[in-house]
């Protein structure tokens, strides 16, 4: 299966510098994996924090 962006459909496997590979975000939500381009990543970074348990902000 290939690995795809959920906001823009961007795919992995389009992906060939290795570094930009690093940058993509994976989250886990409901038990299915979902995967952010680093562009889509860096546009909803707010909507990812939001998403962090509390305790993540009081360390």
């Amino acid at each position: 299966m290939t690995d795809t962006c959920a906001r823009c459909g961007r795919t992995r496997s389009s992906v060939t510098d290795p570094a930009e590979l690093l940058a993509w975000v994976r989250e886990r939500e409901r038990g299915v994996d979902q995967w952010l381009c680093p562009a889509c990543a860096r546009a909803h970074v707010r909507d990812i924090e939001g998403k962090l348990p509390t305790d993540y902000w009081s360390q």
